[in-house]
């Protein structure tokens, strides 16, 4: 032993200083103007602000109406021909005659399926659309409540329907087609499209500079938002700013129709300048948007008379961006869809600006459904003050009371000193893990760390205990097989905290997902990193504090 290099040279203990003195700089503590500032993010009830509760607009339902009637209804009012005659039907198309003259290209941009088109044998048009019953049923609805209809496949097929809509008034839209609802019909939206929908929100929030919003999903209707440190009508502000993102397309005068929504977006670049000085945004189209947006294009003339059809950006219904297409844009397009797009916002710092705002939209892509804001609250700044102050109060509370404890135990300051040292140490490292993460701290967080804090006393005293089974520091040998024992009941008393947490972080959601995260993080930093440091540390002090003088012991 006397060989041996001093504790403070170990790579473990090494190691836990490099973590501390990292996790301090992330903290990064300072003192300016009377005010203590630090990196950590607090949550809510901390840091005070507001909350939303937000209400999906949608509906999910079991419909049915005649194919037979809906296509002689839709396609009346697409080609202006009342006389639509119905041919042939099948599980997989649908054959009609039209009196009217009309294009396979025109035929298909309506969407209802591929289409052979033909002259009919007394004049007009024979059609062939390779489509299928719940299809047309799928398709009307869009048309009629202009609005995204999405199938749930199932022994019947229901429509998530992503509009407020009420089941007579779904009722009053099947009647002409002699359809009807089969009830129940549900209010909300499917699992699927209520968590895209919190997705995009995050995406939405985040890109406006608001960090880490935590969002949390309450059945499949509605979203509550935590904005803190953002009073009541900035919050709502916010969150009416996120909508429905959708590209329509100038037809005839002010009349537009609808292209493409923007879940069709798969990327957006940054606001630079173009040729010629003026601020755009670049986005880039799926294959199924860019064909969509060529398909309209050619339809309304877009490509031979750009200035006359417009495309333009709606958010919510809200203009938000108008231009034709660019002459060399109408003119390719016209032979193949193209993805790549730029939308110019123009000159100098107002361009810029606008630029700016654009990009946010793109970005975000399109909410699934409409929200609504149904119910909200506000927590003062005050409050959330006094908060952090009792809950550092209860820390210090809380190590004066194990440094008391630890005294009473074992009244050695060269076990207390490391035992404390390590419990605070372990309380830098998850703040550093938090703000590395961009994990806000709540009641929650800061009440898991209280806990891990009386978690790693434990382990701190079971290592102490076993090292010092008879009174003194024994010999290097004896030390190192009681220190696996010890640490053999450390890592099962971990597993059975990992295990006992681990359904709040699958199953759990706002206060009790956080508190399960600390404390399995501080849980795993103890295990891993302070434990092992403690180890190397307690030995090297009890060894000097006893001269390096051992009994032998079997």
């Amino acid at each position: 032993m006397n060989g041996e290099e001093p504790f403070y040279k170990k790579p473990r203990v090494i190691f836990l200083a490099l973590i501390i003195l990292a996790s301090i700089a992330a903290i990064m503590p300072s003192y300016s103007n009377g005010v203590f500032h630090t990196n950590l993010k607090y949550g809510l009830d901390l840091e005070g602000g507001s909350w939303l509760q937000l209400q999906l607009q949608g509906a999910v339902a079991q419909v049915d109406a005649d194919e037979n009637k809906i296509i002689q209804t839709e396609f009346g009012r697409l080609l202006d021909d009342p006389s639509i005659k119905i041919d042939e039907l099948t599980p997989a198309s649908v054959t009609f005659t039209t009196s009217k003259e009309t294009t396979k290209q025109t035929v298909d941009s309506f969407g209802f399926g591929a289409s052979t088109v033909a002259n009919g044998a007394n004049g007009g048009t024979r059609i062939t659309i390779q489509t299928s019953k719940s299809y047309v049923i799928q398709k009307y609805l869009e048309n009629s409540l202009n609005a995204e209809i999405i199938p749930i496949p199932g022994n019947f097929i229901r429509y998530e329907i992503r509009k407020s809509v009420t089941e007579s008034e779904l009722n009053v839209i099947l009647k002409s087609v002699d359809g009807k609802v089969i009830p129940p019909m549900r209010e909300g939206v499917t699992e699927e499209t209520r968590d895209l929908t919190k997705k995009i929100l995050e995406d939405k929030l985040n890109t406006l500079g608001l960090k880490e919003i935590p969002i949390r999903a309450v059945g499949d209707n509605y979203l509550l938002i935590d904005l803190a440190g953002v009073d009541m009508t900035t919050a709502r502000d916010i969150a009416a700013k996120p909508g429905k993102f959708e590209i329509r397309i100038q037809t005839n005068g002010n009349d537009t129709d609808h292209v493409l929504y923007g879940d069709q977006i798969i990327s957006v670049g940054v606001p630079e300048k173009e040729k010629g000085g003026a601020w755009g945004v670049s986005f880039t189209l799926s294959d199924k948007g860019a064909a969509a947006l060529r398909d309209a294009a050619i339809k309304y003339g877009a490509v031979t008379n750009p200035g006359a059809h417009y495309i333009s950006m709606h958010l919510d219904e809200n203009l938000i961006f108008s231009a034709p297409l660019a002459p060399e844009l109408a003119k390719n397009i016209q032979s193949v869809p193209v993805k790549n797009l730029v939308s110019t916002t123009g000159l100098g710092d107002e361009g810029q600006t606008k630029a700016k705002e654009l990009q946010i939209h793109l970005r975000a892509g399109a909410l699934p459904v409409n929200v609504e804001v149904v119910g909200s609250g506000q927590v003062p700044a005050a409050l959330g003050q006094k908060f952090k102050e009792q809950l550092a109060i209860a820390g210090i509370i809380t190590l004066i009371a194990v440094a008391f404890i630890v005294y009473l135990r074992y009244k050695q300051p060269n076990i207390i000193i490391p035992m404390l040292a390590t419990s605070f140490s372990e309380v830098i490292i998850i703040l550093g893990f938090t703000v590395v993460v961009g994990f806000q701290l709540d009641l929650a967080t800061l009440t898991g760390i209280i806990a891990v804090i009386g978690t790693g006393v434990d382990h701190l005293i079971i290592i102490t205990d076993e090292v010092l089974a008879g009174g003194a520091m024994p010999p290097d040998k004896v030390y190192k097989s009681r220190l696996t024992k010890a640490f053999a009941i450390i890592f099962s008393a971990a597993a059975t905290v990992l295990v006992a947490m681990s359904p709040l972080l699958i199953m759990g959601f706002g206060a009790l997902k956080g508190f399960a995260v600390i404390t399995i993080i501080g849980v795993l930093i103890g295990v891993f990193i302070a434990r092992p440091a403690y180890a190397e540390i307690i030995q090297g002090m009890l060894v000097e504090s006893s001269d390096k003088r051992f009994i032998d012991e079997e």
